[in-house]
């Protein structure tokens, strides 16, 4: 930075120090605000739990094949983002600021998180502790008041299935005593006949 003595000089660098200083403050904002933080750990858990689930559940060529030509969709989706972000921000500052807070949380997510990053969700870890704990319980809790409506649901098809194999058994028996007296009656009639 070079000093001098032009007043257009001088202010053209206070504009271009106050915009490095509000880009810098906006930056570091989006750094340390407390929702942010959440939503980063919120969108690293969840991706965690993503590929947790492909690990466990593995993948098959299908999957493979969707997931190529998601990649390609993607690649093409990315070549073609600043066209269709300039022609459709032209004359609509709101959508220009959008696709700006948009880049800089892809920017933020990509840098390491910070020391206060880290006191702030170990914060929101110890905070959600006592829900996740509640949500347990009542989960057990449920559980626990559904199982003898089910066990009785279990007893109740189980009968059900007894019953109707004793009644089939029943019915082929009384069936299969009808066709012995028939034959039997058929026979006497063809040695009467005779």
């Amino acid at each position: 930075m070079t000093t001098s003595n032009d007043p257009d000089v001088i202010r053209q660098q206070i504009e271009a120090t106050r915009a490095d200083l509000g880009y810098d403050v906006d930056a570091l904002n989006e750094k340390v605000n407390p929702a942010r933080v959440v939503d980063r750990r919120v969108t690293r858990t969840k991706q965690a739990v993503d590929d947790l689930r492909g690990k466990v559940f593995g993948s098959d060529s299908s999957s493979a094949g969707a997931v190529s030509a998601r990649a390609h969709d993607a690649a093409q989706g990315i070549a073609q983002a600043p066209d269709a972000a300039l022609s459709g921000t032209r004359g609509n500052p709101v959508a220009a600021g959008l696709i700006a807070f948009g880049v800089g949380w892809l920017v933020s997510s990509l840098l390491p998180t910070s020391e206060k990053e880290k006191q702030l969700a170990a914060q929101v870890e110890e905070a959600a502790q006592p829900l996740l704990e509640n949500a347990k319980q009542v989960a057990q809790d449920a559980a626990q008041e559904l199982q003898p409506a089910a066990q009785e649901a279990l007893q109740s098809v189980q009968s059900t299935a007894t019953d109707a194999v004793q009644a089939v058994k029943e019915q082929g028996q009384s069936a299969a005593g009808d066709v012995q007296d028939q034959a039997q009656q058929a026979k006497e009639t063809v040695q009467d006949q005779r």
